[in-house]
């Protein structure tokens, strides 16, 4: 239960796209939606004290570490996350030199290529961005 939902929020997390939390009332079973994302806090906030005073790429490891800790399938979850961060690190040779608006766009683009549904991955991104930019 607990498993999908912190895949989506670490591929966010690692696309840059981390924006609004998760609004359960558009949810299918917004009873369901609230637990997982309870869960999803109780297990991010265990994580954040375990991996307190640890900084950059040990911080990130130790929080993969402790969130796959607690997901249904521990091994699945740290494969997952390796994907992710392989990916990420493939975009980040492909948008090197860029900076600003074009790296960010160019991260979208090749986080998004990874996704089942490229275009429905960039729209999401992009409406993420423009209500960032509202709260602004």
């Amino acid at each position: 239960m607990l498993k999908p939902l912190i895949s989506v929020l670490l591929l966010a997390a690692s696309a840059g796209v981390f924006a609004e939390p998760v609004d359960c009332s558009k949810a299918k079973d917004p009873a369901r939606c609230e637990e997982r994302v309870a869960k999803f806090k109780a297990a991010r906030s265990s994580a954040e004290k375990a991996c307190e005073g640890k900084q950059g790429d040990a911080r990130h490891d130790c929080m993969r570490k402790e969130m796959c800790a607690q997901a249904k399938d521990p091994k699945a979850c740290m494969e997952r996350t390796a994907k992710m961060k392989a990916a990420h690190g493939k975009a980040e040779k492909a948008c090197e030199g860029k900076q600003g608006d074009a790296h960010r766009d160019c991260m979208r683009h090749e986080m998004c290529a990874q996704a089942k549904d490229p275009a429905q991955c960039e729209a999401r991104v992009r409406e993420a961005q423009q209500r960032r930019q509202q709260k602004k």
